[in-house]
């Protein structure tokens, strides 16, 4: 239960620093005031991720799993 704790808080906060990143930018450019923009987004969205991820997690790993074995 550790791991799958800590793996959830840091594929979110991974994901999520990235692709807030890439979406901000898609939508206003590299602006002056770029993380203005992007950081609060950031911060609202690693939480949420972080909850799916931690959630869903064993329920993907088991489709993953029998896609895999079919394959």
């Amino acid at each position: 239960m550790k791991h799958r704790f800590i793996f959830a808080v840091l594929m979110s906060w991974v994901l999520t620093f990235f692709m807030s990143a890439w979406v901000t930018f898609i939508n206003i450019g590299l602006v002056a005031d770029f993380t203005d923009y992007w950081l609060p987004a950031w911060l609202l969205a690693w939480p949420a991720a972080g909850v799916v991820s931690f959630t869903c997690g064993p329920t993907v790993q088991q489709l993953s799993l029998k896609i895999t074995r079919k394959l």
